[in-house]
C-alpha cells in the first residue's frame, strides 16, 4: 500500500514533535520542524515511516548526521 506525500511527512513531523522536549516543542512550532528535518527523515529514517516509534528511535540513533538545522529542534 502506497502513502501519499503528505500523510508521510505528517506521520514524520508527528515522530519528531514526539522526540523533542516539550519546550522545544512548543518554542520551534510544527512547521519549523517539518522544514528543518524533512530531507533528514526522509534520508534516515523514510523506510519506518508511518510507524511513530521507530521513527522516533531512528532519529535519535542518527541525531549525529542530521543536519544542523534540524539538530538545533531537538536543543
Amino acid at each position: 500500500m502506497k502513502l501519499s506525500a503528505v500523510r508521510i511527512w505528517s506521520l514524520a513531523a508527528l515522530a519528531l514533535m514526539a522526540f523533542m522536549s516539550a519546550g522545544a516543542a512548543h518554542a520551534a512550532g510544527t512547521l519549523e520542524q517539518r522544514r528543518a528535518c524533512r530531507a533528514d527523515a526522509k534520508k534516515f529514517c523514510g523506510e519506518y515511516i508511518p510507524n511513530v516509534r521507530r521513527i522516533t528511535a531512528c532519529m535519535e540513533a542518527n541525531k549525529q548526521r542530521l543536519t544542523p538545522a534540524c539538530r538545533a529542534q531537538f536543543k
